[in-house]
Parts: C-alpha cells; structure tokens; sequence
C-alpha cells in the first residue's frame, strides 16, 4: 500500500515507539519499584524459580529497570531485550502459572514485544545505529 519510500521512513519510526512505550512503561511500571526495593536493601521478594529472594530481586530489577532503560535508549537492543523477556515468561508461564490470563496477559504482551526486538533490532533511529553496532 505504502511505496518504498514512506515504508523506508515509517519502519524506524514504529521501532521507536515499540521501544519507548515498551521500555519506559517497564521501568515505570514494574522496574523502578524495584529498583528502589534492590538498593535499599530490602532483599524480600518472590523466588519463583528457587534463585533466592535476593538474586531474584536483583535480575528482575536489573531487567526491568536496567535493560528496559538500554532498549529505550536503543544500546544494545538485541541483547537488552533477552533478560526482559525472559523475566516476562517467569512471570506469565511460573509466578502466574495458576492464575487467570488476564493475570498473565501483561507479561505475555512485553515478552512478545522485547522479542520482537530482538529479531528486528532497534532501527535507524537508535544509540545502536548512531554508534555503528546495528545497520
């Protein structure tokens, strides 16, 4: 529908909406609580997977806050968006794995959105492009 032209032109801007909303929404929404949990020392937490209270804290915080940050920035975009995913699927298919779909739902929508991500990059309009790491 659209010619080369305009796809050439809309493609990097839709990678940078995917990442901004996907990313900021992250950290505001999960990442930054978190965080702030992590470095004041208060270490209780889920362990979903038997890690411990405080590692586990310390990869959720350092994915959703941490990561979720780089691919906002679009700095190594690909391998930023692996640990979110990842989170995103202990959450939905572990930690949630009793519960309702729409308790899943959320999780499952960012693990679709950091893996795609992951297969096309960050686009032109990115750190990544800018530093020479993604064409």
């Amino acid at each position: 529908m659209l010619n080369e032209s305009i796809r050439e032109t809309l493609h990097p801007i839709g990678l940078l909406v995917v990442r901004v909303v996907a990313g900021a929404t992250m950290i505001y929404a999960h990442g930054w609580g978190k965080f702030q949990k992590f470095i004041s020392g208060d270490w209780s937490f889920a362990d979903p997977i038997g890690l411990g209270e405080g590692v586990s804290l310390g990869l959720a915080a350092g994915a959703e806050f941490g990561a979720a940050l780089l691919v906002v920035l679009g700095l190594a975009t690909r391998i930023a968006a692996l640990p979110l995913v990842i989170t995103m699927l202990v959450a939905a298919l572990i930690f949630h794995a009793g519960d309702p779909f729409g308790d899943k739902e959320l999780a499952i929508v960012y693990a679709a959105m950091f893996l795609s991500l992951f297969f096309t990059g960050p686009g032109r309009i990115s750190l990544d492009h800018v530093l020479g790491l993604e064409e």
